[in-house]
């Protein structure tokens, strides 16, 4: 059964080409809307809290401050609609799920840079 999952997944699901980023990195993410017969492109820009499952299934999440609002979207890695992902700064976390960030503010919500 596992066998005829993987050769399903291999065969018809596009792979998209992505930069490599993991936990704690701020990337801004591409992807198009469909409104009507109209289509645009909107971003989404924060840092990236976890990425979960692996293959066709994975997924990535990415939280931004609104205001004074937390706001978080689940990506998958494989979404058509993705155009393109711009990595913007490199995190320094210690961990793959930054699930503690959610409750941080002030300076505690400051993510240091890792130099390249």
């Amino acid at each position: 059964m596992e066998s005829i999952i993987k050769f399903v997944q291999d065969e018809f699901v596009t792979k998209n080409e992505l930069p490599n980023f993991k936990a704690g990195d701020t990337i801004t993410v591409y992807y198009e809307i469909k409104e009507g017969s109209k289509s645009r492109t909107q971003f989404f820009k924060g840092v990236v809290i976890q990425r979960k499952g692996a293959g066709a299934s994975e997924t990535f999440t990415i939280r931004k401050m609104s205001g004074t609002y937390g706001v978080e979207r689940i990506f998958p890695v494989n979404m058509p609609a993705i155009q393109k992902i711009e990595v913007n700064k490199h995190g320094k976390v210690r961990r793959a799920r930054i699930t503690y960030f959610r409750g941080l503010t002030g300076k505690k919500a400051n993510i240091k840079e890792k130099r390249r």
